[in-house]
């Protein structure tokens, strides 16, 4: 099978697990040696060990302009070249538990802590991913911004405006490249109702489980979760040569949710009448 990233390198960050695990793993068997980062470890560690020769685990704290620069720095030095940066890292301000996130309740600390990761961490790694394919003036970054960037939500605004702001400075970015004369693109990806761990605690582990599933994706037309794998399609064409002319686009990941109305199934009438 014709492998769409050989010999190219990646850095993928929040790589320990949901959509970063599964984006690090479409480009490894695509012939991309990747960089597995995070701030998980442990589970970081063992995604890069289970992908085998074409990836590496690097502790990455996006928060962090010293931890772009030594990885970085690191990627160069090893690999000689950054072809490809996924800025996945992302929390949505829930991770502690339920605290108040509505515009008029959200404190400033956690509107902060919010923006520090999800945007301060997208804004450095397209600065050092920019900075590091520069001499070879191609590359491709990807930014995983939401659904959540492109609607309101009411219940997490820092996480909204975060994810907004994404989308904005992925296009920002594009622009900046392409009045550079540097073949470096940016594009950004908004996914809906995924998949991921972050859903277990909703979802639980008991008979009602599928229950709770319809009922979360009950607006969406296609009446499903998206699948990590999914995600990683689209960002493994952004990454590939299939999409030279792509940049400063958006790709709404969504079951068909921002479409418009939910769409109901037609009922046939198989009666004969």
């Amino acid at each position: 099978m014709h492998k769409k990233l050989t010999s190219q390198v990646a850095i993928v960050t929040g790589a320990a697990q949901g959509i970063g695990e599964a984006i690090a793993r479409m480009l490894a068997d695509n012939g991309c040696f990747v960089y597995v980062t995070d701030i998980q470890h442990e589970l970081g560690s063992a995604v890069a060990h289970s992908i085998g020769s074409q990836a590496c685990y690097a502790p990455l704290d996006v928060r962090q302009e010293d931890d772009w620069l030594r990885v970085t720095s690191q990627v160069l030095q090893e690999r000689g070249r950054l072809d490809v940066v996924v800025n996945n890292a992302g929390i949505t301000g829930f991770e502690e538990g339920a605290v108040p996130h509505d515009p008029e309740h959200a404190s400033l600390q956690d509107w902060h802590a919010v923006h520090r990761t999800n945007l301060d961490g997208v804004f450095l790694g397209c600065k050092y991913a920019i900075r590091a394919m520069r001499p070879q003036k191609t590359g491709s970054v990807i930014n995983i911004s939401s659904r959540s960037g492109l609607v309101g939500i009411p219940g997490a605004a820092a996480y909204a405006s975060s994810k907004a702001a994404v989308r904005n400075h992925t296009k920002t970015v594009a622009l900046y490249c392409a009045e550079q004369g540097l073949k470096i693109r940016c594009n950004s990806i908004h996914p809906a109702a995924i998949l991921t761990p972050i859903w277990e605690p909703m979802l639980g582990n008991d008979e009602h489980r599928q229950e709770r599933m319809a009922a979360l994706v009950q607006d969406t037309p296609l009446r499903r979760f998206g699948m990590p794998q999914e995600v990683a399609c689209v960002a493994l064409l952004l990454a590939s040569s299939d999409a030279t002319y792509i940049t400063g686009s958006e790709f709404n990941i969504d079951g068909g949710l921002l479409a418009g109305s939910a769409a109901t199934p037609a009922v046939v009438d198989d009666s004969g009448s």
